[in-house]
């Protein structure tokens, strides 16, 4: 199956509401796209194998295109070389599946490389993906994709471009977290208007404290070296912006989150959101061997499934790049891809007290300070 994905934002961020009937409350989702902004009619996809991969997609179709050229072909380098290393690198940990690549372009401006593992030893589910586009986007989309405020009329078209790395990846064992992270460069009329994202979060089903000291720590150290003030404050970003308002509770542990970053040199937040990249599978990777083989329960299997309905419900509800790919027409199978394939609800479920359940549940409800 050839795979159409695009937008840095709502790369494996977005989801849309498409639930089917199956026993025991769960809901599956076996599309194995990639999150899209972009209906099919825009993308068509490529053969990898027959693409230089030095070529630029910032440059596709850029005709008179203005704006940071140099940064923005600087962000896509970057971001590609994070991608194979990352896939490369979860492969080895994975030691079944392969990730499989498809490769597109949009007519209208850029193009983008999707890489899919799938029924893997480890990962049910794991995507890395980079799409660089440009175009005109409507003022709703704007909105849903920066806090910063938009001060224009509803029928304006606004010149954008975009560059973004998005991951998720969905472990088998309840005892090995979802990792997700997204880092991108946006510009708006022609680069007058720029700003950078990003984060790594983590999303476990069980609190172990050395993993989440080792995550966050590693995170804690990567901020430090850019400003000492960043974890502080990205970490409290993530924890507000993670929250499942309607439950009271986050949909995970948190780790960094950050947007609309603009407030010194560009160049010094390009090396901070490529210091930050780099350190995903270091921050993650430890964590999957730890546990990959670890014995669970079948009660320890429903708990996750019941997190990862959480999961569902944030992403459906509050994740900003899904309202944003719905705002653009996006393609419905595409943006659900960022699913886990199976989830769990259950009428007014609480742990016992006293158990890990409860605990995790705590955690969710009551950010902690991991380091």
């Amino acid at each position: 199956m050839k795979v159409s994905f695009a937008v840095f934002y709502v790369c494996l961020q977005g989801c849309a509401m498409a639930f089917s009937a199956s026993p025991h409350n769960v809901v599956r989702n076996t599309a194995l796209c990639m999150a899209s902004t972009l209906s099919d009619a825009d993308t068509k996809v490529v053969d990898s194998s027959t693409k230089e991969d030095g070529e630029s997609l910032s440059k596709l179709h850029s005709g008179e295109m203005k704006g940071n050229l140099q940064m923005r072909e600087k962000m896509e380098k970057m971001l590609r070389e994070a991608q194979l290393s990352i896939t490369n690198a979860i492969e080895e940990i994975d030691g079944g599946a392969k990730f499989r690549e498809d490769s597109w372009v949009r007519d209208t401006g850029g193009g983008g490389h999707s890489r899919v593992l799938a029924d893997g030893k480890v990962w049910e589910k794991a995507g890395v993906n980079l799409s660089v586009v440009h175009g005109t986007m409507p003022v709703s989309a704007l909105r849903a994709a920066t806090e910063r405020g938009v001060n224009r009329g509803e029928g304006d078209q606004v010149p954008f471009f975009a560059c973004g790395l998005s991951c998720v990846m969905h472990p088998r064992n309840p005892h090995c977290p979802t990792m997700h992270f997204n880092y991108r460069y946006f510009e708006t009329d022609s680069g007058e208007n720029w700003w950078f994202g990003g984060g790594t979060d983590l999303t476990p089903s069980y609190i172990d404290e050395e993993d989440l000291k080792h995550f966050h720590g590693t995170y804690k150290e990567v901020c430090d070296r850019h400003d000492p003030e960043y974890y502080r404050k990205f970490k409290k970003w993530a924890d507000d912006y993670f929250l499942i308002e309607h439950r009271g509770e986050r949909r995970g542990m948190g780790g960094i989150f950050f947007d609309d970053l603009n407030d010194r040199d560009p160049e010094e937040i390009f090396e901070f959101c490529k210091d930050a990249v780099n350190h995903v599978v270091p921050a993650y990777g430890p964590i999957i061997q730890k546990h990959k083989n670890d014995s669970f329960t079948e009660a320890e299997k429903q708990w996750q499934q019941l997190r990862r309905g959480r999961y569902v419900e944030f992403n459906l509800v509050y994740d900003r790049g899904t309202i944003f790919g719905l705002k653009t027409g996006g393609r419905i199978e595409s943006i659900l891809m960022s699913l886990p394939e199976t989830a769990r609800w259950e009428y007014n479920h609480i742990p016992e007290p006293g158990t890990p359940e409860a605990e995790f549940l705590d955690a969710a409800r009551n950010p902690r300070d991991w380091v």
